[in-house]
């Protein structure tokens, strides 16, 4: 088979394997309070590149986990990733009115509703991983809550809109970037991989170096496409980082030296798959990916 096709066959299963785990995780949208149960599934289906699912499938597929183990840790690293972006986009944060090529959460519904749609879906994202069937489901809970809490995402993100305005050097960017978007990536990595046959400890660094980087490769692209792309073909507003005065990678380093810095960064992430062969592949595909897209 050729190896494109196998990457495009293997990657569209498991974005519609993921659209069917959340279609089944979410209320449906004739159950009261209808304005919630409904904001709740426009803000998680149909739409979105399921970066985060893929990746925990692929880790899961390295350690040997069967899909259907991985289910549960994909939805849920998926459900934290929509419930921030519900809140990333109300007026008191990014202020911004597209996602995914349609309104926003709170143009859609009003702001009070998004507001309790990005907390349902933080709770029930605990709740599906909870009910999964890892091993251990504590430490897995930990991982999750990590990765959404003060030292991870939602810490990166006050970090985010202190820096509006602002000037940061790379290393204070990268580390901003490594909490507000890369430690949901690696979280994603780590709940994948953990629902599989256990992995020595040389081996989890390895998927923690692999995931550091390819979690920092994608928010340097995502600063390039703000700068090249469009808002048809990125499915959010273009251009705005650099209409607030966000500092970025493209503003630090410039258009050329961050895409250096993204191909650098998925070099790195290739080479920390060196020491798994063909149980890496599918990991090292979506750095390819991450790092090659165009939206």
């Amino acid at each position: 088979m050729n190896p494109d096709l196998a990457w495009a066959v293997w990657s569209g299963e498991r974005q519609r394997r993921i659209e069917g785990v959340l279609e089944r995780a979410l209320p449906p949208d004739t159950a009261p309070p209808l304005a919630l149960h409904r904001a709740m599934r426009y803000a998680v289906l149909g739409g979105g590149k399921r970066v985060r699912p893929l990746l925990a499938y692929a880790a899961g597929e390295l350690a040997g986990a069967a899909p259907d183990v991985v289910d549960a840790a994909a939805a849920a690293v998926e459900l934290i990733h929509a419930y921030s972006l519900v809140h990333d986009d109300l007026p008191c944060m990014d202020d911004d009115s597209l996602r995914r090529g349609k309104p926003t959460c709170h143009v859609a519904f009003g702001e009070a509703t998004a507001l309790l749609a990005g907390d349902t879906l933080q709770a029930l994202a605990f709740e599906t991983l909870a009910r999964g069937a890892l091993r251990d489901v504590g430490a897995a809970v930990a991982v999750l809550a990590a990765a959404a809490g003060a030292e991870g995402m939602a810490g990166g993100q006050a970090i985010d809109l202190d820096a509006v305005g602002a000037s940061l050097d790379l290393p204070a960017l990268e580390t901003m970037h490594r909490m507000k978007t890369g430690a949901l990536i690696r979280a994603a990595v780590s709940l994948g991989a953990a629902c599989g046959a256990p992995l020595a400890a040389g081996e989890q660094q390895a998927l923690q170096a692999y995931a550091a980087a390819a979690g920092l490769a994608f928010q340097v692209v995502d600063d390039v496409l703000d700068v090249e792309g469009s808002a048809t073909t990125l499915g959010k507003t273009a251009g705005k980082d650099a209409a607030r005065g966000k500092p970025t990678f493209v503003s630090l380093l410039g258009l050329a030296a961050a895409k250096e810095r993204a191909e650098s960064l998925r070099v790195e992430a290739h080479a920390a798959l060196a020491g798994f062969g063909g149980r890496g592949r599918r990991l090292a595909e979506l750095a390819d990916w991450i790092v090659l897209r165009r939206h």
